[in-house]
């Protein structure tokens, strides 16, 4: 079997012997299992394990043709409809485990993640947000060095998809180049801080979240989930949104200003 056939099937959970059945009973058509059983490799005794496995997940059909039994693949289009089931169950499910989580005891939760996997961990997490709204202050010039202006831009491209609208603020002194201005289309509202704050740390307040991603030579970021704390920084943000000035907006730019 082809194997980045093999490994992206088991990304979807179909691995090992059950993949190697699959795409053999594919290839061959209808066929007797002991013949699928030679073309995947697998021995007949687990065979049989493998293809009521494969029943029980809707990817074959069995067929009793007098002693001897028979095995159809079904169209692999039942992978796409079994996979949007599971997300569908899982949309459903989600909020009321978040809901269990979110009882279990009044202490804040403070996790620690550190270099450039930890911090686009955290920044990707924001993504969670139910209220819809994330407010951000963001120091420009710390994030294009870590986590990089690729991450930044898939990670823009994934907030925008998810729904998601941002009200940042940022320093005039931390900027780099005309990047990520005011845009309906991005749903970013951006201000500038006054002269003379020198916001150098990037911040993310969302539902009951503060997620804080430090400059390079730092290289961390933290998450604080706290119904309080969020509450407070959020009542902050909004002082300083308050007190910073609208930019106008403009046509977004892919790529900053040279240095």
């Amino acid at each position: 079997m082809d194997p980045a056939i093999e490994s992206m099937l088991g990304q979807l959970g179909l691995d090992g012997n059950r993949a190697r059945f699959y795409v053999a009973a594919l290839e061959i058509g209808e066929a007797p299992v002991a013949e699928i059983s030679r073309r995947s490799g697998i021995s007949r005794t687990n065979a049989y394990e493998v293809m009521d496995r494969l029943i029980t997940d809707g990817l074959i059909s069995r067929i009793q043709r007098g002693t001897r039994v028979y095995v159809q693949a079904q169209d692999p289009f039942v992978i796409l409809r079994r996979t949007e089931e599971q997300r569908r169950i899982a949309e459903g499910l989600v909020p009321q485990l978040r809901s269990l989580h979110q009882r279990t005891g009044n202490k804040p939760r403070v996790r620690y993640f550190e270099g450039v996997e930890g911090i686009t961990e955290v920044l990707y997490e924001t993504l969670s947000c139910r209220s819809g709204k994330l407010c951000g202050i963001l120091a420009m010039a710390e994030l294009l060095e870590t986590p990089g202006l690729e991450v930044m831009q898939r990670y823009i491209q994934a907030r925008i998809k998810a729904g998601l609208s941002l009200h940042v603020v940022r320093s005039t002194s931390r900027e780099a180049g005309p990047l990520w201005p005011t845009s309906r289309t991005e749903r970013r509202l951006l201000r500038y801080a006054p002269d003379s704050l020198d916001l150098g740390m990037t911040t993310y307040v969302y539902d009951d979240k503060v997620a804080y991603i430090s400059s390079r030579r730092e290289h961390y970021a933290l998450c604080i989930e706290s119904v309080e704390f969020a509450a407070f920084q959020a009542a902050m943000f909004e002082s300083l949104w308050r007190i910073s000035t609208p930019s106008a907006p403009t046509s977004s730019l892919s790529q900053p200003a040279r240095r």
